[in-house]
């Protein structure tokens, strides 16, 4: 059972710097703006979902205004004023969705949702199944963004390691492992690892350290994503662990 592999996936859009995501669709070609700007929306809308949910929105509300907000990033250059000195990438996208929520509230609600650009529709269904299950846990608009914005790092986490041991031939393992990903040290039961891997429960200790520790290698890495400054990991790190565990 070989371990799996540190090696960065290939290089795409989808695993660049949040910000190098911005400075591309600030300075981009139009094509490139938009694979730009559907990155941001895939990646980002479930957390301004949530807060306008919570900020009392209905789910048909919540969408156009999350739909929205994509659309009008494009059409009112509002990213071409974007430096990445700006800080923490989660704490920009929260403060420019509070803006637009503030200004143009009255403007999308008269017209046509999405605005002039094309957006992929929006899976609402899921994200509105996700915000009743996490109804009350938040006590704020503010904290119902910040623990949707920490889950869906989670998420993409959860499919970069997915990834890495599907094109090492290791699904089936994967799947064995991933319940094992959080659950207490104390609790491992080493033995049922074992029988369920046709292994020695110490090869099944080596492969749930192993795919622990690579979780954590990549949520810290995709964290690193969000941010301008490396000083600035360690607090944004502790931050999400507490909005996910309110």
């Amino acid at each position: 059972m070989g371990a799996v592999s540190d090696t960065p996936l290939k290089p795409s859009l989808f695993c660049t710097t949040r910000w190098s995501v911005v400075l591309k669709a600030q300075g981009g070609s139009e094509s490139e703006a938009a694979l730009s700007l559907e990155t941001l929306c895939r990646t980002y809308w479930p957390p301004l979902y949530a807060y306008a949910r919570s900020h009392g929105h209905s789910p048909h509300d919540a969408e156009d205004l999350t739909q929205g907000f994509f659309a009008r990033l494009l059409e009112k250059e509002h990213l071409r004023a974007v430096q990445r000195e700006k800080g923490r990438f989660r704490q920009f996208m929260l403060m420019a969705f509070k803006r637009f929520l503030s200004h143009e509230w009255e403007r999308e609600c008269a017209a046509k949702r999405g605005g002039g650009a094309t957006i992929e529709p929006l899976d609402t269904t899921t994200a509105e199944g996700l915000f009743v299950a996490d109804s009350g846990r938040a006590p704020s608009p503010d904290a119902a963004f910040d623990r949707r914005w920490a889950l869906s790092l989670l998420e993409r986490v959860l499919g970069r390691l997915r990834e890495e041991f599907e094109s090492a031939g290791r699904a089936a393992e994967f799947a064995l492992l991933k319940p094992f990903l959080t659950a207490e040290s104390a609790t491992l039961d080493y033995a049922q690892v074992a029988a369920e891997l046709a292994s020695t429960e110490g090869a099944a200790r080596v492969a749930v350290h192993r795919i622990r520790k690579r979780f954590r290698q990549l949520f810290r890495e995709e964290i690193e994503r969000t941010v301008a400054d490396p000083a600035e990991v360690d607090d944004e790190l502790r931050h999400l662990v507490g909005a996910l565990a309110e």
